[in-house]
Parts: structure tokens; sequence; C-alpha cells
């Protein structure tokens, strides 16, 4: 059980990437990141990033490639990026570790692939993430998104999601 101001700072960090990411602010969402940071979306819930494979399984290497490909303004799937918002709902803390602070929610994105079929797609899921105490904020150590049909044939995850 955390207090509502630490819920509400909670709260606010998990809306603000939500929006970094929606607003394709890269380089603002990759400073969110802790050094030892883990970007995850896995097929399914229960499945190990060591044995199985991701639709993303990014260590805080392969994140800053990741943003550094996107920025080069020449990665053809987000050129241009994708319009998107999402709607982010049902904030807990499921659990603390530490200085850690683990968090659930659930999310709606509406994803318009303006640079391909300008089919507009609908992404559901749960996001778990892993925040850490950062000075006066927060920073994710790590980011688990399962999605509804992760284990369907999705569209290509370019953006951030």
């Amino acid at each position: 059980m955390v207090s509502d101001p630490l819920l509400r700072q909670i709260s606010d960090f998990i809306h603000h990437e939500a929006r970094l990411c929606d607003e394709s602010r890269y380089a603002e969402w990759e400073a969110l990141w802790t050094e030892d940071g883990h970007y995850w979306v896995p097929r399914s819930d229960g499945l190990d990033p060591e044995k199985q494979v991701s639709h993303i399984n990014d260590n805080r290497r392969r994140i800053h490639t990741r943003i550094a490909q996107l920025l080069t303004g020449t990665r053809h799937s987000q050129t241009p990026p994708s319009p998107m918002r999402r709607v982010v709902s049902g904030i807990v803390v499921e659990a603390i570790d530490g200085n850690d602070y683990v968090v659930g929610s659930n999310f709606i994105l509406l994803e318009l692939a303006i640079q391909s079929t300008r089919d507009v797609h609908v992404w559901g899921g749960r996001i778990t993430h892993r925040l850490r105490q950062a000075g006066d904020g927060w920073l994710m150590a790590a980011k688990k998104v399962v999605l509804v049909d992760g284990d369907e044939p999705i569209p290509n995850i370019s953006f951030l999601i």
C-alpha cells in the first residue's frame, strides 16, 4: 500500500511516459531509463525472454540503438511516425522491492499506420513497469508489455509501445 501522494507521482510518471511514446518524443523517452533498463514485449505472459522469441527484448544498449534508429528519420517503418493516442487505466502498485516499485496498468492504443497501409490498429494489453526513485523523480528499470493478441499474427511494432 502506498500513500495517495506517492500513487499520484507514479501515475503522473506513467501518463507522461505514455505521452512521450504517443508523440514520438524519442530522446525524452530514452532519458526515462535506468542504465540497467529492460524493455520487453513477450508473445504472451509467462514466457522466458531467454528461451522464447519476443516481439521486443531490449537491454539498455539495444534501447539506445532503437532510439538512435528512430531519430535518423530514415527508418521507413516510422517515416513519418505513426500518429498515436493511448488510454492508460487501472494503475496499481503491485510490489515494492527496495527502491523499485512494480506498477501494473492496462492500456488501449490507437495507431494510424500513415507511412504504409493507413490502417488504424488497435493495440491493448497490460504493462508492468519497474520504477526506481531517482532524486525527485522516477526512472524506468523495466517495462513489460503483454499484448492481448501478442501470440497472434500482429502488425509490425516499429514504434514505442
